[in-house]
């Protein structure tokens, strides 16, 4: 694999990582078994940002970058690609409370759909029930 593809590889992964973490809690509305995904994605999210640790996909970037002759990047992906980008630097803070009610919403609302398909099924049980005594 060339080191270009590599880095694009490393980042594009990043990119689609943190849009799942973030974000599949609502397609999990949809397709209900993403849930589980998107809560250990979420919880990686997290892990990363609060113990401050360092992404394997970072270290794969940082391989392809040594192997074009080019210096790591300090820091991590969200210093380097999300920082600027998706919030003004010093800024991620704020970026974090966003993040973290978007999931918060998701989650919210997952567990909203999953009441009301148990009262509809409870409903359903009640008809069929009343249905068999006529």
């Amino acid at each position: 694999m060339g080191y270009q593809l590599m880095i694009a590889f490393a980042v594009g992964a990043h990119y689609a990582f943190l849009a799942f973490g973030i974000f599949g809690g609502f397609l999990a509305w949809r397709w209900r078994r993403l849930i589980w995904l998107q809560a250990l994605a979420a919880l990686w999210l997290l892990v990363i940002v609060v113990a401050k640790l360092y992404c394997p996909l970072t270290w794969v970037e940082d391989r392809g970058r040594q192997g074009l002759g080019k210096a790591p990047l300090d820091g991590g992906f969200l210093d380097n690609h999300a920082a600027g980008v998706f919030y003004p630097h010093g800024y991620e803070w704020v970026a974090q409370i966003v993040v973290a009610a978007l999931i918060l919403t998701s989650w919210t609302g997952f567990a909203l759909l999953q009441r009301r398909d148990r009262l509809r099924q409870l409903d359903t049980r009640r008809d069929a029930a009343d249905h068999h005594l006529v």
